[in-house]
């Protein structure tokens, strides 16, 4: 059920962002600092590591229009067709992982000094991606909800 009109939040403003990333690096930073994170993403394949992202995406998605019914899908400005919380949700979630990632020097550290080859590095970084991102997320979308 569906709040009133005059009960509902504003649009999307830059203090969401500023939520959404204090919840998203919140709950990032412990993944990314974590060998088992990284070595977990060592052995998943493409498809494991799509599922994940879209998994990051749906947890992401329910979070803001499902869980939350003061939000409306519908009345929110977007980008692309896409509702603009949803694409700023998702850039903090795996954008936060990411550069927490690059700060720390994980990938050197868990991966290159761990064995696995420079050409691996990548893939394997944009795997441990997904898997931080399904946690910034739900940091992310809680902090958005709830502020």
């Amino acid at each position: 059920m569906k709040r009133p009109r005059a009960l509902r939040r504003p649009n999307f403003r830059v203090a969401d962002i500023a939520q959404q990333s204090v919840g998203g690096f919140l709950l990032a930073g412990p993944f990314v600092v974590t060998a088992e994170v990284w070595e977990l993403a060592a052995g998943m394949n493409w498809v494991q590591a799509g599922v994940t992202a879209a998994l990051v995406g749906l947890i992401g998605y329910a979070a803001l229009y499902r869980a939350d019914t003061g939000r409306d899908v519908d009345e929110e400005p977007d980008f692309v067709g896409i509702p603009t919380r949803f694409v700023s949700l998702m850039t903090v979630a795996f954008g936060s992982v990411l550069l927490l990632a690059l700060i720390f020097d994980a990938p050197q550290t868990f991966l290159v000094e761990g064995g696995i080859g420079d050409g691996a590095v990548v893939a394997t970084t944009a795997k441990a991606v997904a898997v931080g991102a399904m946690f910034s997320v739900v940091g992310a979308a809680t902090a958005d909800s709830v502020f």
